[in-house]
């Protein structure tokens, strides 16, 4: 008997439930029969030994990593190179936490580091040129530019990405209407170029049908020509100059600000966490343990507080310059945190990424718009990599020809990884990048505080991304054979 299009969309919020994080909860999270805590530790543990690891292995290797770094070098562990440390890290983490929405449907994106370049440079170079691309490009390539903005907007609307639509339109404004140099003008910019590169890419992925690896592979060297074509080669876009750019990656929260977000952090935490448990507890629904949930948040209010504390103190080396609150890094990604978060977890479009991610054509029967779903993560994707470029060329202070190429997207990409999040589809977090950008750049900053060789570095860095993609494929393995 055939099911009717009433029914195969009647199913889709129960599709979307099975197939949804909540699903496959790898914390102490129960989603089928109420337990006490000591049976809801057991449980994790059970868990974990049928192959559901989640972050554990990268939280592991964190821990590890930064006791070992810290028994290698004095410097490791002080207060001002764990804050140059979140700022070196964070423009990759922030690329990687893009990429988690691409590889969610098994998809890749190869292009997003040459993408956040082409996002940096256009920023720079329209800061430099006070607005004035037409002659800083030649008419020739302003045109094709503007063409190309004009093109990804009508994609955009094709597809149904609104979003997408309006920060290309966006994009086009500023490019047409000649606005003279604003940091803030400039930092929109970068984003609205980003949003038009994903509409581009999700179209021809979604709709034309090529694969995403050749399509990501094909457009990673066009960016990289875009690049070189708005900078020149061995040329250079400072942006140091500009105090709000400068900022971003450098500069810190006051130390009523600093606490502030933490009470703001903590308790929105709380907040959520306990308010949705007793909600659930009141209706009778299944929750994890009080005792848990509590712990929990208990656990990230002490955190929130003794990292706040501790960034709040003086960590100049020179006793006649004060440099303390929290860098301005940290709110950043705990916003993008937060944001995408909800978004994946808590709405619709979250649960049809995970639906579509872990069966499409399963997901496609359900009535989902597999199409746009598929196009609308390389919007995503490529819009976020944008904020990455802002965050990277702050730290730099400038933007070159190499911008977003070299190690920018392997790092990225790997983060994802290295996180937790699979490269099958179906299975990560956006919190999982975050665990895996902090591995990479802590092997990085420890391994250049030894002084060791990019050789070295290199090694090991595809050595630590090896083990994660392996760690993938066997829990991936034993969550197959523990489900039969």
């Amino acid at each position: 008997m055939t099911e009717t299009p009433q029914k195969l969309a009647a199913d889709e919020p129960k599709l979307a439930d099975k197939l949804s994080p909540s699903a496959a909860i790898t914390d102490f999270g129960i989603d089928t029969t109420s337990m006490s805590t000591s049976e809801a530790i057991r449980d994790y543990f059970s868990r974990l030994k049928a192959g559901q690891l989640g972050s554990l292995p990268a939280l592991l290797g964190l821990v590890v990593l930064v006791i070992l770094f810290s028994a290698l070098s004095d410097f490791f562990f002080t207060l001002n190179n764990i804050a140059n440390l979140l700022a070196q890290g964070a423009g990759q983490t922030i690329i990687a936490m893009g990429i988690v929405y691409v590889l969610l449907l098994g998809e890749i994106d190869l292009s997003a580091g040459t993408a956040s370049g082409v996002a940096g440079s256009v920023m720079a170079l329209h800061f430099v040129r006070n607005g004035n691309l037409l002659g800083s490009l030649g008419s020739t390539v302003f045109f094709i530019f503007v063409a190309i903005l004009a093109v990804a907007a009508l994609l955009a609307l094709f597809l149904r990405i609104w979003a997408g639509a309006a920060l290309s339109l966006v994009a086009l404004a500023i490019v047409l209407s000649g606005v003279t140099a604003n940091p803030w003008i400039e930092m929109l910019f970068a984003i609205c170029v980003g949003a038009a590169i994903g509409c581009i890419t999700g179209f021809l992925v979604s709709k034309i049908g090529m694969p995403s690896f050749v399509v990501t592979l094909a457009l990673f060297i066009v960016w990289q020509g875009v690049i070189l074509q708005f900078i020149g080669e061995g040329g250079t876009l400072n942006i140091s100059n500009s105090d709000v750019l400068n900022k971003v990656a450098n500069g810190n929260l006051s130390i009523a600000g600093s606490w502030a977000l933490a009470i703001v952090g903590a308790g929105g935490f709380a907040g959520v966490t306990l308010g949705r448990h007793f909600s659930r507890l009141k209706r009778g629904l299944v929750v994890q343990p009080t005792p848990l949930a509590l712990a929990k948040v208990g656990a990230v209010a002490v955190i929130a507080a003794v990292s706040t504390y501790l960034f709040t103190l003086n960590r100049a080396a020179n006793s006649n310059v004060v440099i303390q609150g929290v860098p301005y890094v940290v709110p950043i990604v705990l916003v993008l945190l937060t944001i995408g978060t909800y978004v994946l977890n808590r709405t619709r479009y979250g649960r049809h990424i995970y639906a579509v991610g872990g069966n499409r054509e399963a997901a496609r029967r359900a009535g989902i718009n597999v199409d746009k779903i598929r196009a609308s993560v390389f919007v995503i994707c490529s819009t976020v990599a944008a904020i990455g470029a802002i965050v990277y060329s702050s730290k730099v202070g400038s933007v070159d020809p190499q911008a977003g190429g070299l190690n920018t997207l392997l790092f990225a990409v790997g983060g994802a990884v290295i996180g937790g999040t699979s490269l099958f589809g179906g299975k990560g977090r956006l919190f999982d990048a975050v665990i895996g950008g902090m591995v990479l750049a802590v092997v990085a900053n420890g391994l250049g505080l030894l002084k060791q060789p990019v050789a070295v570095q290199n090694i090991i860095t595809g050595l630590v991304l090896l083990l994660a993609a392996t760690v993938d494929a066997l829990s991936r393995r034993r969550a197959a054979v523990s489900a039969r």
